[in-house]
């Protein structure tokens, strides 16, 4: 596990890349050194605002490395990044920070990757815990805790409901970690708090979809309170859902990742609040493990299982 003064490192390096003090030890960086970047949707503002991040971290480096960014279209394409990492198998990189689309589909092709002497690991969204084990494959995720991120926002809302009102949760891609996470936590305060959670449905992370999901369950259930949203886009669909059936105001919504976009409804009351998750370090801290393992000559085996990043609520006294 890395120690204290390690896990301040990755932090200070995100946060003020052109400001590091870096040791001798960590100035080896070899030209050869490539890092792949692989993505989900490519035009997303998250993974834009990671893509930027990561790349001013790569000007800022003290000594040259590589950086290939790559994508894929959309957020549930998993057979688009199955290629994209089979490219960069062929292509002999040093290292790949994946953000997956799916947390069980991209397993055998990251199991391919360590057999290769890859570095590899996770940011974003964690692969499948039990199917990692199952298939005997080591992969660290780099990130916040989900499910703590969506326990600060349910806890804010169930602040203003009262035991016995409903709301409704609007999921990212089922079949991803971190979408399970987020509603397991809002899941969690909702029952703390006396609150029940009467519809699920699933937004892919989209603004379409989140805005179709918001407004099957506002037909539903008209009398909920609530809208919990696992991200940012699907908030901002829930908005517009929530105003076509005329009950804004009566009816609170919360996102997740404080994009640029949201930041005008956190102020105007239409989304209660959002979680700050560091977009623009995301990528950043992924890069840095990677970076790190190269540097040191560590194998797959010696890195740790998660290494969390910060997060934080934001509200719009706080925004």
């Amino acid at each position: 596990m890395l120690d204290k003064q390690r896990r301040q490192f990755i932090v200070g390096s995100a946060l003020g890349a052109a400001g590091l003090v870096w040791t001798n030890a960590l100035c080896a960086a070899s030209r050869s050194d490539t890092i792949a970047l692989v993505l989900k949707s490519m035009s997303d503002p998250f993974t834009r605002t990671m893509i930027d991040g990561a790349q001013t971290f790569q000007k800022h480096y003290p000594h040259p490395f590589q950086l290939v960014v790559d994508g894929c279209a959309t957020e549930t394409d998993a057979d688009g990044q199955i290629s994209i990492v089979g490219n960069l198998i062929s292509q002999r990189v040093s290292a790949i920070v994946l953000a997956p689309a799916d947390s069980k589909a991209l397993i055998p092709v990251t199991s391919e990757c360590i057999g290769r002497g890859i570095i590899t690991l996770t940011i974003d969204n964690p692969l499948d815990p039990d199917a990692l084990n199952a298939a005997g494959v080591h992969v660290p995720f780099v990130g916040p805790d989900n499910r703590r991120g969506a326990r600060l926002v349910g806890s804010y809302l169930a602040s203003k409901l009262h035991g016995g009102d409903q709301v409704g949760i609007v999921e990212g891609v089922p079949g991803s970690r971190n979408a399970q996470q987020r509603t397991a936590g809002f899941t969690d305060e909702m029952k703390a708090a006396h609150v029940q959670v009467v519809a699920l449905e699933a937004g892919d992370w989209e603004y379409d979809k989140g805005r179709l999901a918001a407004s099957t369950i506002l037909a539903r259930k008209p009398e909920i309170r609530a809208l919990l949203c696992g991200n940012d886009n699907m908030a901002m669909g829930a908005v517009d859902a929530v105003r076509a059936a005329k009950k804004t105001g009566a009816v609170f919504i919360t996102g997740y990742n404080n994009s640029d976009a949201i930041k005008p409804l956190l102020k105007n009351g239409r989304i209660l609040a959002t979680v700050d998750q560091f977009a623009a370090k995301q990528a950043v801290y992924g890069v840095d493990v990677a970076l790190q393992a190269l540097l040191q000559q560590q194998k797959q085996g010696d890195l740790p299982a998660f290494i969390q990043t910060p997060l934080t609520l934001v509200t719009r006294t706080s925004a």
